[in-house]
């Protein structure tokens, strides 16, 4: 017998060997594994992780292509484009294949809460807003919850799982910027699924509808943002309906309730802000900064961390507003639902909006042109007393260091100059400013309504 006869004859045996004895017995040590750390995080965690998010994916994913909606829509595919059903049928599965996370307890609870908590921390004071924890501890447990967000930086993946962990295993909606390899593996074992923006197509469309629809029946916890992608301006965007689209439509209260819970949340420094004004200032939502800047980037804060010169970015704020219970709010709606659900959300969530130093020491700044430091403490100290007043997340520090602060910060990045005739805002600094007023100007626009309200009543 040829030596090369008998090494394929030796390799077919041991495959053979592997997939019928060992395989088997490694994937039952990793899911008896895998079951004993979900059990023990399920005892700590007020929402335990739900059963449709611990299936495999493969079967997920064969769930998903043989719905029975998903499977009259690769008939309607391959007849509208005249092609067999097969290769239709095909093209579903790579979207569902797409779609479909691999969610991981040892990876999510393992080290993804622990990076969450370490890059929170390293950069940010972590403060917690507007937060009625007795209100969110008597959600009923076997509703769906649904975070609803606005989306002021990729940290705020980060920064939310950090402050969610206790309440259970968070599912994001991706945009197509994390799909790349490895970052697209790591994602997906955390639980998130990917969407592609973008996207026209009814089978498309189809797909990801049945799977949002089927993981809230599940009672999957997710985390959403309606604007559909990172705010360019600092203002809270129209919100994009789709995905909220899929989940009202679905609803029937009879099955399982859904809850949405806004959060919002701000920063005194966003790390992507010069990229986002530059897109606004183009004109165009895509921006992909140059990888030499990005090193360089990368650097100077390794530098300043190595020297222990890094002072931090500031204070990052997340507040949690008013539930809304899908049944109760429905019932009340006549046009169309949808749109009704998302205008509440996107005003509830700019009511507890944060108000930090920058922002607001930005804001004065740009109203009143150059001026004294004495004079904007009275101005901040003024503002502060009325978001006090109507019960507003604020700065709680006292003003004069809450003002230095953010000078010092401002001064750091040379968006101001202080001289004898005041604080003077830079050209430089100018767009990056308002960006940061505009992150709050909403508050001050709401006073300045009901102000006028006020007149005309008394006229």
């Amino acid at each position: 017998m040829p030596l090369w006869v008998f090494v394929l004859i030796v390799l077919f045996a041991a495959v053979t060997f592997a997939s019928h004895f060992l395989f088997p017995s490694v994937r039952w040590f990793f899911r008896k594994r895998a079951e004993r750390v979900i059990a023990r995080v399920n005892e700590r965690l007020q929402r335990p992780i739900e059963p449709f998010k611990l299936a495999r994916r493969y079967d997920m994913i064969q769930r998903l292509i043989y719905d029975p909606e998903v499977t009259q829509a690769i008939v309607d595919h391959a007849r509208k484009e005249n092609i067999p059903e097969n290769v239709a049928f095909e093209q579903a599965r790579r979207y569902a294949r797409e779609i479909v996370p691999s969610f991981s307890a040892t990876a999510y609870f393992g080290f993804g809460i622990r990076l969450a908590r370490w890059l929170s921390k390293s950069l940010y004071r972590i403060k917690l807003g507007t937060l009625d924890r007795k209100r969110l501890a008597e959600i009923d447990p076997d509703a769906t919850v649904i975070f609803v967000m606005n989306h002021r930086s990729n940290m705020d993946y980060v920064l939310v799982t950090y402050l969610a962990a206790n309440a259970g295993a968070l599912s994001y909606a991706v945009g197509e910027w994390a799909r790349v390899w490895p970052l697209s593996a790591i994602i997906r074992a955390m639980g998130a699924y990917f969407i592609r923006r973008r996207s026209r197509g009814a089978l498309y469309r189809k797909v990801l509808a049945r799977y949002v629809q089927m993981a809230t029946r599940g009672g999957v916890s997710q985390a959403v943002f309606p604007e559909g992608g990172l705010s360019l301006d600092g203002k809270l965007a129209p919100p994009r309906k789709g995905l909220l689209n899929y989940i009202i439509e679905d609803f029937d209260p009879n099955l399982r309730e859904v809850i949405f819970v806004p959060v919002a949340l701000n920063y005194d420094r966003v790390l992507e802000d010069t990229f986002l004004i530059a897109a606004d200032k183009a004109g165009k939502r895509k921006f992909r900064p140059p990888l030499w800047n990005v090193i360089k980037r990368m650097s100077r804060h390794f530098w300043l961390r190595m020297t222990r010169r890094f002072r931090g970015f500031g204070t990052a704020s997340v507040s949690f507003g008013e539930p809304l219970k899908l049944s109760r709010f429905v019932a009340g709606i006549d046009a169309d639902m949808t749109d009704a659900v998302a205008d509440e959300l996107m005003q509830r969530i700019a009511d507890v909006i944060p108000v930090l130093g920058v922002p607001l020491v930005a804001r004065h700044l740009l109203a009143k042109g150059p001026i004294t430091v004495a004079a904007l403490e009275a101005e901040v100290a003024r503002s502060v007393a009325t978001f006090s007043e109507r019960k507003l997340p604020h700065p709680r520090r006292q003003t004069h260091v809450v003002v230095r602060d953010a000078l010092n910060r401002m001064a750091g990045r040379k968006l101001v100059i202080e001289s004898d005739e005041g604080v003077v805002v830079t050209e430089l600094g100018r767009n990056i400013l308002t960006y940061y007023a505009n992150t709050i100007a909403h508050h001050f626009n709401a006073d300045a309504e009901k102000l006028a309200e006020n007149s005309a009543v008394a006229e």
